[in-house]
């Protein structure tokens, strides 16, 4: 137990100072009994915690772990609890849950044990699947953590705070930025080459973003579905036809012969793919429960992914769609449209560069004009980075 608070300690110490408190921060109710954290790989959810933890005020009373460290392999996270518990500890914070095995079982345990203990973990998005979730639902607050929005990168880079805008917003034109001291085009190019992970501090983003896909396709998934050497195989072949092709129109029956596998299987992995942050599949409808309408494109989840996996086959058109999804779909529901590019409610909206006009909006009931390289909002027109500040 000294050990672990030893290293919680060193963990809260190595903090970067500059980095900026993340938009979920304020979302979560800190005191929930339990509560679950789940994101893609490199989003910032350990760097959550941590900075929860520091700025509590009660670091004494609190512990954070990670779920893989060598104390488990001779005990368990009840056996830890327990002991935190006992001596006092209130806060328990589980870092990378689903490196544990049977996590789901032990955390209601712990849940129904210690009553007065808060626990908190984060985990891979992919834990949306699982099973033994269900035994928690009633019992948990869960949050899903995106990675660094536009504002919040130009606030991290460059020091501006900007505020969260609402779509109705955007619409309505009430766009706040420092027009003055920062002009928006340059930086918004640099977030879609390689802003979106947090991790673009410390240099090396292409290393580290590269180790995360791998980790991904190699680990994290193949360890939730039980994947042999050859599916996973499978499983990479298809991030790179999704890739090479975005956005990707799927043919399940095409691509299950390419593979070799069945059409079902092959929604499966995309199924995997999309949640555990790799790819953002946009459906036509919902049919009444979300992710079960069928999916019109595939896109890669944002566009630091496309200039990874695909540098040599950028289309600016395809960047600026991706960006639009990835960062609408944060706060809103975003359909397929049947006449233009995206459905959000009663808007659509048509993604193009500053010379993009309305033609195909005219049947639309609410038409907005997504505009690349401008600046500035004009009626029913919007500029493209502005939907960056929605978290």
């Amino acid at each position: 137990m000294n050990a672990l608070q030893e290293e919680m300690k060193r963990q809260l110490s190595n903090l970067n100072p500059k980095m900026i408190r993340r938009y979920l921060h304020d979302i979560i109710d800190w005191d929930a009994r339990l509560i679950s954290i789940l994101g893609a790989r490199g989003v910032g959810k350990t760097t959550l915690l941590l900075q929860h933890i520091q700025e509590s005020g009660d670091v004494e009373h609190s512990l954070f772990v990670f779920a893989d460290n060598i104390y488990f392999t001779t005990h368990t996270l009840l056996d830890l609890a327990g002991t935190f518990y006992r001596n006092g500890g209130k806060y328990l914070y589980i870092d990378e849950i689903h490196k544990y095995p049977n996590w789901s079982t032990e955390i209601k345990n712990i849940y129904d044990s210690f009553p007065t203990l808060k626990v908190v973990y984060t985990g891979s998005s992919i834990l949306d699947l699982e099973k033994g979730g269900a035994d928690l639902s009633r019992r948990k607050l869960q949050y899903h953590m995106y990675g660094l929005s536009f504002r919040e990168f130009v606030e991290l880079k460059y020091g501006q705070q900007i505020r969260v805008h609402s779509l109705q917003d955007l619409i309505a034109g009430h766009i706040d930025w420092p027009y003055q001291s920062l002009q928006p085009l340059p930086a918004f190019a640099e977030y879609l080459r390689y802003g979106y992970y947090p991790y673009f501090t410390d240099g090396h983003l292409e290393n580290h973003l590269y180790g995360s896909v791998l980790q991904t396709l190699e680990v994290d998934i193949p360890t939730f579905a039980q994947m042999n050497v050859g599916t996973i195989r499978k499983l990479k072949t298809l991030l790179g036809i999704i890739a090479a092709s975005v956005p990707f129109k799927p043919n399940m029956q095409g691509i299950a012969r390419d593979l070799s596998m069945s059409r079902n299987d092959i929604s499966d992995l995309f199924y995997y793919l999309e949640k555990a942050g790799m790819i953002a599949q946009l459906r036509q409808s919902t049919e009444g429960i979300a992710l079960l309408g069928k999916v019109d494109k595939v896109y890669l989840n944002n566009t630091n992914l496309m200039y990874l996996l695909a540098s040599d086959k950028i289309e600016i058109g395809n960047v600026r769609e991706t960006f639009f999804l990835s960062a609408t779909q944060v706060t809103e529901r975003v359909l397929a449209s049947t006449i233009s590019d995206f459905q959000i409610g009663e808007y659509t909206f048509e993604v193009g560069g500053k010379k993009k006009g309305k033609k195909q909006l005219a049947e639309a009931a609410r038409g907005i004009v997504v505009r690349d390289d401008i600046e500035y909002y004009s009626p029913d027109i919007v500029p493209l980075f502005a939907f960056g500040l929605v978290y």
